[in-house]
């Protein structure tokens, strides 16, 4: 018998600086109560979804800071959706910015949790891929601060969860093959993944007609290179007069896109998805006991960057 489990897309439009947490997660309400209706068992959110994209901003007072950033979770203003969530019986998964604080020093991370429909976070994912600049760099449109206000995470986790084997990950983390392969060792059959992603590269404006082609490309091959699921979700449209990209869709174990948001706003897509079609490709052409040559592979984890020469020789 088939595993199956019904996912909602949990699209969001644009979440504007002065918009305050209860005003967004009105929103994630109504898209739960959506979800629901059309018999979701979960529904993902963006990355960073209670708040405006914050690193697109230079700061540098602790306190101007700390206002992105949840101390707990869930808090004061994120239990009403945990409340829904648990009178609704639906899971989900949240993206958002985690302060914790660690024998008295303060951590801070691009974070996501997982939910069941109880209400239960059965799983935490930090941001392993942290992507833009740690300084201001006034010459840009818009700052790309990640490096500035998160440590990096360290590891991909999977869950049992939902009757199959879940990951997570974080924006950037979708274009390294990498954040793919240690879940799909790890037998991963459905991969969460949330975003905020300008349309415009500053460093390579060139890219800019391609970010959306290349955000469903990175989908397309970790799914299918995989033979797992894969879910992405966007925070989209023009926020705080930054254009980003929507393109929020769920991606099959064969590459394909069987569902995607059509908007730019808040939107509710689910696609009925069944878990036992990863094993037409994990036991075929991604049978990694079968066919994987780890040996052949060991620079991929002792070099960080391009250090080897065309003869494998260290460069100088």
């Amino acid at each position: 018998m088939s595993r199956y489990i019904n996912v909602a897309i949990g699209q969001l439009g644009p979440v504007n600086r002065e918009d305050s947490r209860p005003l967004v997660i009105n929103r994630m309400m109504k898209m739960m109560r959506e979800a629901k209706a059309l018999a979701a068992d979960i529904i993902i959110y963006p990355e960073l979804a209670l708040t405006t994209f914050f690193p697109r901003w230079y700061m540098e007072k602790e306190e101007e800071i700390d206002q992105w950033f949840e101390k707990d979770m869930p808090g004061k203003e994120t239990n009403p959706l945990f409340s829904l969530a648990k009178e609704l019986k639906i899971g989900f998964y949240l993206g958002y910015a985690e302060k914790e604080i660690k024998n008295g020093v303060a951590h801070y991370y691009n974070s996501a949790v997982l939910v069941d429909k109880n209400a239960d976070i059965i799983g935490k994912y930090r941001k392993v891929h942290l992507p833009g600049h740690s300084e201001h760099e006034p010459w840009r449109r818009f700052q790309h601060l990640e490096k500035r206000y998160f440590e990096p995470g360290d590891r991909f986790p999977v869950w049992s969860a939902f009757n199959g084997v879940m990951g997570m990950a974080l924006c950037n983390d979708r274009r390294w093959p990498e954040t793919y392969r240690v879940m799909g060792l790890q037998g991963a059959e459905m991969i969460f993944i949330g975003y905020n992603t300008p349309v415009h590269n500053a460093p390579a404006p060139q890219h800019d007609d391609l970010s959306l082609f290349h955000n469903t490309l990175s989908l397309q091959a970790g799914a299918y290179h995989n033979g797992c699921w894969v879910v992405g979700v966007a925070k989209a449209g023009c926020e705080e007069g930054i254009e980003q990209i929507g393109g929020s869709c769920i991606v099959a174990p064969s590459g394909e896109v069987v569902a995607a948001c059509i908007t730019k706003g808040d939107e509710v897509v689910v696609a009925h998805c069944d878990l036992d079609f990863c094993q037409i490709y994990k036991r075929t052409t991604f049978n990694f006991d079968l066919h994987r040559q780890p040996h052949a592979y060991k620079e991929i984890t002792q070099y960080k960057g391009e250090t080897l020469n065309a003869d494998g020789s260290l460069r100088s």
